[in-house]
C-alpha cells in the first residue's frame, strides 16, 4: 500500500514511536513471588515462644523435661494475639516445638506433646487456640517447628526426616492457611534424644532433605512464605538485633555452610545477609528478627528489660524503614499471657506508628520531574508516588538512570522521616539517592542513601521545616520505578538517658543531647520529676537497680530505662588464670565492656585444651545469689562460652561447685547471662570454669560479676 499523503504517514510513524516508548519498563535482575509480595506487605509480625523453656528458666531446654510442668492456667491466645495487634503487627508465628521436641499440638508423631500437660486436663491444643484468636481478630497466623529435637531418640538417624515432615504436613493442614513457614538455623549438637544424652551431628545442608520438605511446604501451603537461615524466600539478617544493614539489598547469593561444619569464616557469611547482594541471584528479602525482652523466653529477672516504644521504633526504622520485615519475639509468662508491662509497651509502639505515619506531608504537592518516561505523565507521571499504592509508579525512559524530582508543597511543613519504595515487581533497581530541601534561594542537603526495595524510611535527627523538596537518582542498575516517596513527622520527644559504672560502683547517667533535667530512683518506682535530680554519679556498690527518665520541662519525658548492676569490683583481683592469661584477666572485672579478657589463640590450627577457668578474688565474703557472664561484644564469637561449671569457695584451696549448664543462642543473641543460684551463699573466692566455646580455641568475656 503506497501513501499518497506525506504528513499523515509521518503522523503515524510519530505515533508507533510513542506507543513503544510507554511500553511498560522491562523487569530488572530477580523478582519477587506472590508469596513474598505478601510478607514485604506485612512488614512486621511476632514470633511468640512459649514451652517448657518458659518453666525451666531456659532459652534452650535440654530435651528431658517433663510435659507436666507446663501448665497455663490462665492462658488466653485471644490476650496475646490482641497485644500484637494493638501494636500494629499483622500476624503472629508460633513457635509449635522448639529444640526441647515439646510439641504444643496434639501430634501423632511424638508422646512428648501438650497431652502430657495437665493443661486443658490434657485435651488443649495450643496451635488450635492460636488459629481461632488470629481468624476472631483478623491476624495472620504463621507456623514454626524447629528441626532439630533434643527428646527424640531417632534424631540424627534417618528415620527422623519421617517424623519431622510428618510433623509438618499435620500443622500445614490443620490449621488453616499460614503466611510463613518459619524454619531455624540451630541443628544439631548435645541432647537427651530418648535417654542416650549424648552429642548428636548433622550435616544440615543434606540431613532434612529440604528440597522435599519444602515441597511439603509448597503443596500444603502454597502462599506461604519460607524463612531459613539462606532462604528460600525469605533469609535470616544475620543478627538477633533487629536491624539490617543500612545498605541492605532484597537480593542475595547465599552460602551455605560446608558439608557437616560451619564455614571457618561462619560469622562473615551471617555479615553478608545484613547487606544482602546487590544484583543477587535470588530474591531473598531479609527478616530482622529480636525479642521484646533479652530473652526469646519468659523470665522473671528480665522483667525490668522490656523494650520501650522508642527503642521499638527504632527498631522499625532499622527493619522495616531498611527493606526488611520486623519480627518481634513475645514470651507468655507462667499463666500463659504476656505480662502487663509488654502489653503496654507494644501498646504504645503502635500509636506511635499510627501518629507518625497517619498523614503524608507531601499530599497536595505538585510534583516535577526530570524525566518521565515517553512523557507520558498519565501512565509513568510522579503524581502515582502519591496515591498510596505500593505498585503504580512514576518511570524514566530506559537510558535515564539519573535524575531528580522537586515537590512543591502548598504551604511549608515541618517533617523528620522521610519514605520512598521502588515498584519492587520490576525488580530492585536504585543505588543511590539524595534528598534535598530550599532554604530560601539554594538548597541544602538533608540526607543521602544507597539502596531502596520494598521500603526506605529516612529519620532525621532533627526536624526540617520547608516548602521544596527534591529527590535525586544519582545512580541505578535500570530505569526508575519509584512507586512511594512521603514526607512524614514524628512526635516530638526526648532520647532516654544511657547508663555506665565505673570499678568503684559509681553510676553515671548521660544524655545524648541536652535536657532540662534527668531523674531517677532505686526503690523500683518510676521517675518523676518529684524523684531524685541526677547531678553527680550514684554509689551502687552493693550493686542494685536504677531507673532513670529524661525531662524537658514539664512538657517532654523520654521513656525510663532500667538497668540492673551487681557487686562492685573495687576490690576484686585476678588470682589465676588457666591457660595462662593472653590478654589480662582483669579486664573481665573492670566494669567495661569494651574491654576484653580472652584466652583465645589467633592460629587457626591450634587447638584448645578444657576445661579453662579464671579464679576471682572478691576481697571480703559476700552473700551471692548469681553469676553473670557477659560474652564479648565486638560482633566476634571466638570464645563465647558454651558449657561451664561455677565453683566458689572461703579459703581459695577447696572448691564446691554451686552451677552447671550451657549458655544457648548466644552468638545469635550475645546479652548478659544470668545464672542463678540454687540458694545464696556466702563466699569470698569463685572460679568460672568452661568446659566448650562455641568457636576457636580459648575463651573470652568481656565481664563476670555476681549479684547478691
Amino acid at each position: 500500500m503506497k501513501f499518497k499523503n506525506r504528513a499523515l504517514l509521518l503522523l503515524l510513524l510519530a505515533a508507533g514511536s510513542k506507543l513503544v516508548a510507554q511500553a511498560p519498563p522491562k523487569p530488572y535482575g530477580a523478582l519477587p513471588n506472590q508469596a513474598q509480595l505478601n510478607w514485604h506487605q506485612m512488614e512486621m509480625y511476632c514470633i511468640i515462644h512459649f514451652g517448657a523453656d518458659t518453666y525451666t528458666d531456659k532459652e534452650w531446654g535440654f530435651g528431658d523435661e517433663d510435659p507436666a510442668i507446663v501448665n497455663p492456667k490462665k492462658f488466653d491466645a485471644l490476650q496475646i494475639v490482641a497485644a500484637a495487634k494493638a501494636g500494629g503487627f499483622k500476624g503472629v508465628v508460633i513457635v509449635a516445638k522448639h529444640h526441647d521436641g515439646l510439641c504444643l499440638w496434639p501430634t501423632k508423631t511424638t508422646p512428648h506433646n501438650i497431652t502430657q500437660s495437665p493443661w486443658r486436663s490434657g485435651k488443649g491444643d495450643m496451635i488450635k487456640e492460636y488459629q481461632l484468636a488470629c481468624q476472631k481478630l483478623g491476624m495472620k497466623l504463621g507456623l514454626y517447628c524447629s528441626p532439630w529435637d533434643r527428646n527424640n531418640a531417632a534424631y540424627g538417624k534417618p528415620e527422623y526426616l519421617d517424623i519431622y515432615q510428618k510433623q509438618i504436613k499435620e500443622l500445614y493442614t490443620n490449621y488453616g492457611p499460614i503466611f510463613i513457614s518459619w524454619h531455624d538455623g540451630a541443628n544439631g549438637g548435645d541432647g537427651y534424644y530418648g535417654g542416650a544424652r549424648e552429642v548428636r551431628k548433622i550435616d544440615r545442608s543434606v540431613y532434612y532433605d529440604w528440597k522435599n520438605t519444602w515441597a511439603i511446604v509448597r503443596q500444603l501451603q502454597p502462599n506461604a512464605a519460607i524463612f531459613g537461615d539462606i532462604g528460600p524466600d525469605v533469609r535470616w539478617v544475620g543478627n538477633e538485633e533487629g536491624h539490617a544493614g543500612e545498605t541492605c539489598w532484597e537480593t542475595y547469593t547465599p552460602h551455605a555452610p560446608d558439608e557437616g561444619k560451619e564455614p571457618a569464616n561462619g560469622y562473615s557469611k551471617y555479615q553478608e545477609a545484613t547487606t544482602g547482594t546487590l544484583n543477587g541471584k535470588y530474591w531473598m528479602p531479609a527478616e530482622c528478627d529480636v525479642p521484646l525482652r533479652p530473652g526469646w523466653f519468659y523470665h522473671a529477672s528480665q522483667d525490668d528489660q522490656v523494650k520501650t516504644p522508642y527503642q521499638l521504633l527504632n527498631l522499625y526504622y532499622n527493619s522495616v524503614g531498611r527493606g526488611s520485615d520486623l519480627d518481634l519475639g513475645l514470651a507468655p509468662n507462667r499463666d500463659g499471657l504476656l505480662s502487663a508491662q509488654d502489653v503496654s509497651s507494644i501498646k504504645t509502639f503502635g500509636t506511635l506508628l499510627q501518629q507518625t505515619f497517619k498523614t503524608n506531608l507531601l499530599k497536595g504537592a505538585v510534583l516535577t520531574a526530570g524525566n518521565i518516561r515517553g512523557n507520558n505523565k498519565a501512565k509513568f507521571g510522579p503524581a502515582y508516588l502519591l496515591d498510596n499504592n505500593r505498585y503504580s509508579y512514576w518511570a524514566t525512559d530506559d537510558n535515564v538512570k539519573q535524575t531528580w524530582l522537586e515537590a512543591m508543597l502548598p504551604a511549608a511543613k515541618t517533617f523528620n522521616v522521610i519514605r520512598l519504595r521502588e515498584n519492587i515487581k520490576l525488580g530492585q533497581r536504585i543505588t543511590a539517592f539524595q534528598i534535598d530541601v530550599k532554604n530560601g534561594a539554594s538548597w541544602k542537603t538533608i540526607a543521602h542513601g544507597t539502596s531502596i526495595g520494598a521500603n526506605r524510611l529516612i529519620r532525621l535527627s532533627q526536624y526540617v521545616n520547608t516548602r521544596q523538596v527534591r529527590l535525586t537518582i544519582t545512580s541505578a542498575e535500570a530505569s526508575i520505578v519509584l512507586s512511594d516517596f512521603g514526607l512524614f513527622c514524628e512526635p516530638p520527644h526526648l532520647s532516654a538517658p544511657m547508663f555506665s559504672r565505673d570499678k568503684a560502683g559509681n553510676v553515671n547517667i548521660t544524655t545524648e543531647t541536652p535536657v532540662s533535667s534527668v531523674h531517677y530512683t532505686l526503690d523500683g518506682s518510676e521517675p518523676g520529676l518529684q524523684s531524685p535530680v541526677f547531678k553527680s554519679p550514684v554509689p551502687l556498690l552493693d550493686g542494685g537497680t536504677i531507673k532513670a527518665r529524661s525531662f524537658q520541662g514539664d512538657r517532654l519525658k523520654s521513656d525510663v530505662i532500667t538497668r540492673s548492676f551487681g557487686i562492685s569490683k573495687a576490690a576484686w583481683k585476678v588470682l589465676e588464670t588457666l591457660p595462662q592469661t593472653r590478654k589480662g584477666g582483669a579486664a573481665a572485672i573492670d566494669d567495661d565492656e569494651t574491654t576484653l579478657w580472652t584466652t583465645t589463640n589467633s592460629d587457626p590450627t591450634a587447638e584448645g585444651q578444657f576445661p579453662q577457668y579464671i579464679v576471682v578474688d572478691m576481697g571480703k565474703d559476700e552473700s551471692i545469689s548469681a553469676f553473670t557472664y557477659l560474652p564479648r561484644q565486638d560482633k566476634n564469637p571466638a570464645g563465647m562460652v558454651q558449657q561451664y561449671m561455677l565453683y566458689v569457695s572461703t579459703d581459695a584451696t577447696t572448691w564446691t561447685k554451686v552451677a552447671a549448664g550451657e549458655f544457648s543462642n548466644i552468638q545469635s543473641n550475645p546479652l548478659e547471662q544470668l545464672i542463678k543460684l540454687t540458694s545464696p551463699v556466702k563466699v569470698r573466692y569463685f572460679k568460672f570454669s568452661v568446659l566448650s566455646v562455641f568457636n576457636g580455641n580459648g575463651v573470652s568475656a568481656a565481664e563476670i560479676g555476681v549479684r547478691r
